[in-house]
């Protein structure tokens, strides 16, 4: 029995559970069988606890689907779309669309971000492109100071626009908001996703670098393009839709490749089951920890990244 027979089963059981719990936790009280009596309570589970469930899953999935396909464009693992710039570059253009066509549609907005986050990213890119191999560490550094201009200028203008208050929203995440009809574009983000699976195989070559990709056959330049365009998609989804939480793209992909290695094929799956699951858990925790008030997911999986973070730095691989 392969490590990975083992590992499914587990984390969808995980997944559902968490699912289960989060349909009948929040700050009305509803109980398993009162939705099979009680019409309110099947409204308000198709309502706002099914879609915030379903968001927080969608969410906590393709986030690390993009962290995992950033970091191997990049060839470094310590880089996810919040630290390339990338959710900032969303912000920026959802910040643009709110001040010069604030009646625009949601998914004008989205393709807008998408944009503006695409080309944050190439930017990120042409930083790094001089960064010698020996050096990785310098990668990581110049993507949070370049993340941290970009973050300071999306508050100085929202500062100036007086918007700030919904560049708080989109720069950390919650889901007390998510209601049916207002997280549907969500599914785009597990659509891209599951793309992303469709090319697997091609992205764990282009994580050998652009000389080994050329030498195997691959078009590197396509499969850097389609890398590129999920992982701006994603992100400008997530903002536009729930806004960033941080951690979710680094510290998943990590933990997913020190049990089951790089063969992103076999553990794309798994990296996107346990991103959301962790999200899930983290939104569990935020609507109990000050119940019947709500702490921003992103507020507690700060927390709990930061946490998995230092573990991650200071664990030694068990082969080494």
């Amino acid at each position: 029995m392969t490590r990975a027979s083992l590992i499914y089963p587990a984390l969808c059981l995980g997944l559902l559970g968490l699912g289960m719990i989060s349909l009948f936790v929040g700050v009305a009280d509803l109980r398993p069988l009162a939705v099979l009596t009680d019409p309110e309570a099947l409204r308000l589970l198709a309502i706002s606890r099914g879609p915030r469930t379903a968001a927080a899953i969608l969410t906590g999935g393709a986030m690390a689907v993009a962290g995992v396909i950033m970091q191997l464009l990049v060839r470094n693992r310590f880089v996810e779309p919040g630290t390339t710039g990338t959710a900032q570059g969303a912000a920026l253009g959802i910040l643009g669309m709110s001040m010069l066509a604030p009646g625009a549609p949601v998914f004008v907005k989205m393709m807008a971000a998408s944009g503006t986050a695409l080309l944050a990213m190439l930017l990120f890119l042409v930083l790094i492109r001089n960064i010698p191999a020996r050096a990785p560490l310098l990668v990581p550094l110049v993507g949070l100071v370049y993340s941290g201009i970009l973050g300071a200028g999306v508050t100085f203008v929202g500062y100036q626009a007086d918007l700030l208050q919904y560049v708080e929203i989109w720069m950390n995440g919650e889901f007390s908001g998510v209601v049916s009809g207002r997280y549907e574009l969500l599914w785009l983000s597990g659509a891209a996703a599951l793309a992303a699976y469709v090319v697997a195989d091609q992205f764990t070559i282009a994580g050998l670098g652009r000389d080994a990709s050329v030498n195997l056959g691959l078009n590197y330049k396509q499969v850097v393009a389609l890398g590129l365009m999920v992982v701006s998609v994603t992100t400008a989804l997530i903002v536009v839709t729930v806004g960033m939480i941080p951690f979710v793209g680094l510290v998943v992909p990590n933990v997913v490749a020190r049990v089951m290695g790089d063969n992103l094929r076999q553990s794309l799956p798994v990296v996107a089951a346990t991103g959301g699951g962790l999200v899930l858990a983290c939104d569990i925790l935020a609507r109990i920890i000050r119940h019947p008030y709500e702490i921003p997911v992103g507020t507690v999986f700060g927390v709990v990244g930061a946490a998995i973070f230092l573990w991650l730095l200071f664990k030694r691989p068990a082969h080494a």
